[in-house]
């Protein structure tokens, strides 16, 4: 896959969905974690469980390292895996908590084994152990590992199975009482026969009880061969229908009964630039990029609407993203979900030549009525810089197990992990060498008239 990176810009305007525009968010504290990888763009993850707090990421040597803290403590516990990053990419990191309160962690895989650690007592990362199996089948060339909580409560796994235009969605079960993965469904989610594979946006839980999920299929390992944007949803993750409620038999392969918009190949459609969003009514709205008929980038909406997809072209912008080839590249284009607040539907964006932000659309033809308010104010310090050397890049993530809406984690207060990398590659190592090492570090912030912390210092 020719993964897409995107710069503090987009993630900035990805934030404001948090919260009604205007919340202001207060720094608490800046806490140090560690001195980490920045040679190339590659994803860490944070998650808050009871009172512990865990972060993976590759430290400085490129290991695969966990820390943990105790809330309320700047104290950290480090732990190195026996994982080694190169220059790719693709291969981030990721972590769950179970039912029990043990630690999954799976990351640094492009089309290769499992990788996948699991700790021996609930939140301790000093327990971890290497298990690389789940269920023992199709694990020999795995990518984009995600973890996320299944209806009923129980820890999913999904990921792909073979490579860019030629592989597989699996997903898996797992069972806390008998520490056993299991396959959730009988068949792959998606299945491209040989000849493309599905790059997944969701699944996103809706207010009207579904899980909605989009995706563009890809031919090639070269990403100006993303076509198709397509959508199913379920009520169980197990049982899929398209948007007019017809059952769908798995796996999910190409056809005019999913397609959204049956944009081609060399389209303009790319697989990070799609979002799923609802209006005020809750009817989900699919966000894609496609080239408008003078060959421009633009954003587009889409929208069920008498029994068929209606595509409104939101964007007007003169500019042409014309990306290409295969491996790691900058994005110079990101896009939000629809979204309502105070009221009225906003959507935010990013882009590299003409700049970010975030529109108020009508509710009836997904237009622009004018700019949105600006969403939650952030503290500057998280989108600013501090590596000494020329060209480094914010990167951040916040707590996975924060709620989806506010982004507030289990003690009441917001965190967000950030570092320094150099640009995506092309996921080939750079001939002047890595750079030094950036700093990790946890912001811990609190919304206005949010909960104040005992004893923080700044």
């Amino acid at each position: 896959m020719g993964r897409i990176r995107f710069g503090v810009a987009a993630v900035l305007a990805a934030w404001a969905a948090f919260a009604a525009g205007g919340e202001e968010v207060k720094l608490v504290e800046r806490i140090e974690v560690a001195p980490v990888w920045a040679g190339c763009p590659v994803g860490f993850s944070m998650l808050t469980c009871s009172n512990r707090q865990f972060l993976a990421f590759y430290g400085a040597s490129r290991a695969m390292t966990l820390a943990q803290r105790d809330l309320g403590t700047n104290a950290w516990t480090f732990v190195e895996l026996p994982s080694k990053l190169g220059w790719d990419s693709h291969n981030y990191v990721t972590m769950a908590v179970d039912g029990e309160g043990f630690l999954h962690v799976s990351g640094n895989m492009h089309c290769v084994p499992l990788v996948y650690f699991r700790s021996e007592r609930p939140l301790d990362i000093r327990s971890m152990a290497p298990v690389h199996r789940m269920t023992g089948e199709r694990e020999k060339r795995v990518t984009y590992p995600r973890f996320m909580k299944g209806p009923d409560g129980a820890l999913l796994f999904t990921y792909r199975d073979g490579s860019s235009g030629n592989g597989s969605t699996l997903w898996n079960r797992y069972d806390a009482g008998s520490k056993a993965w299991s396959r959730l469904m009988g068949q792959p989610l998606f299945d491209g026969q040989g000849l493309m594979n599905a790059y997944p946006c969701g699944p996103v839980f809706g207010k009207d009880g579904f899980y909605h999920l989009t995706w563009v299929w890809r031919d090639t390992p070269a990403c100006e061969t993303c076509h198709d944007i397509s959508y199913i949803r379920s009520r169980d993750l197990i049982h899929w229908e398209n948007a007019f409620g017809k059952q769908l038999a798995l796996p999910i392969r190409l056809g005019a009964e999913v397609v959204v918009d049956p944009v081609p190949a060399k389209g303009g459609l790319i697989n990070p630039g799609q979002a799923i969003g609802f209006d005020a009514q809750g009817r989900v709205v699919v966000t894609y990029t496609k080239y408008d008929a003078a060959g421009n980038s633009q954003l587009m909406n889409a929208r069920c609407d008498g029994g068929a997809w209606r595509a409104v072209q939101t964007s007007d912008w003169n500019y042409r993203w014309d990306f290409s080839g295969g491996g790691s590249i900058n994005g110079e284009i990101g896009v939000g979900p629809v979204e309502v607040e105070g009221g009225a539907l906003v959507q935010g964006y990013s882009h590299a030549k003409l700049g970010g932000g975030r529109w108020r659309l009508d509710e009836a033809t997904l237009k622009p009525l004018g700019k949105a308010g600006p969403g939650r104010q952030w503290p500057k310090e998280l989108g600013r810089c501090e590596h000494p050397m020329k060209g480094m890049q914010v990167r951040g993530v916040s707590d996975l197990a924060a709620d989806p809406e506010t982004g507030v984690s289990c003690d009441g207060f917001i965190y967000r992990a950030s570092w320094e990398s150099l640009p995506a590659n092309r996921d080939r190592p750079r001939p002047e060498g890595a750079p030094p090492p950036a700093k990790l570090r946890l912001f811990k912030m609190k919304a206005a008239g949010g909960p104040e912390a005992l004893g923080a210092t700044r």
